[in-house]
């Protein structure tokens, strides 16, 4: 007979399987942004508290777990917008999603041969994610123009392509001062002049 999966033993296993899950993407999170290079499964596994056979339940293969850590960041940054703009003025949140978008870049660091593989394979869609992040800068935009806050002439792609250009210039993670002054200067050249 199969077990009751309404039982409170199914539903704690599987409450414990689902933490166990969050601890490897938040510690493979992690360990991609602090690393230049590809961090071993092993060592994802440890940062995470969990064993190795853990991991693999939950992410059979490296381009498992790098594609739920993509994925899983492409909807922080897409659900970030509209939690900030909900919380924030429009261009306070535009600020703050730029941080977001900082964190993500710094995330892919350690996974990039992974990812660029699976891009050359097709497993995954840089239009696609490009075509969400878009939309979310572009709903903070929208909002910001509407209240008088955000120049009239600011579109989704500039803002993107500035961002970009301005962490790839600071280093991601080499000079976090210097990303932090130059992404609060184009965010003043962003805001509508009274």
């Amino acid at each position: 007979m199969a077990p009751d999966p309404s039982s409170p033993a199914q539903q704690q296993l599987r409450a414990d399987a689902l933490r166990n899950r969050e601890s490897v993407l938040a510690a493979a999170t992690a360990a991609f942004a602090a690393s230049d290079a590809e961090p071993s499964l092993r060592e994802i596994a440890r940062r995470a508290g969990v064993g190795v056979a853990t991991l693999y339940r939950h992410f059979p293969t490296r381009e498992a777990l790098v594609d739920a850590v993509y994925q899983d960041q492409v909807v922080r940054l897409t659900a970030g917008a509209r939690d900030l703009l909900a919380a924030h003025t429009p261009a306070r949140a535009l600020r703050l999603w730029m941080d977001l978008f900082a964190d993500w870049l710094a995330t892919k660091r350690g996974m990039t041969g992974t990812l660029l593989a699976m891009v050359d394979t097709g497993e995954i869609s840089l239009a696609h994610t490009r075509g969400e992040l878009l939309a979310a800068v572009g709903t903070i935009l929208d909002a910001g123009i509407a209240a008088g806050e955000i120049r009239a002439d600011t579109n989704a792609e500039d803002v993107s392509a500035a961002v970009l250009g301005l962490l790839a210039v600071s280093g991601e993670r080499g000079n976090p001062e210097q990303a932090q002054r130059l992404l609060d200067v184009l965010m003043d050249g962003l805001k509508q002049q009274s």
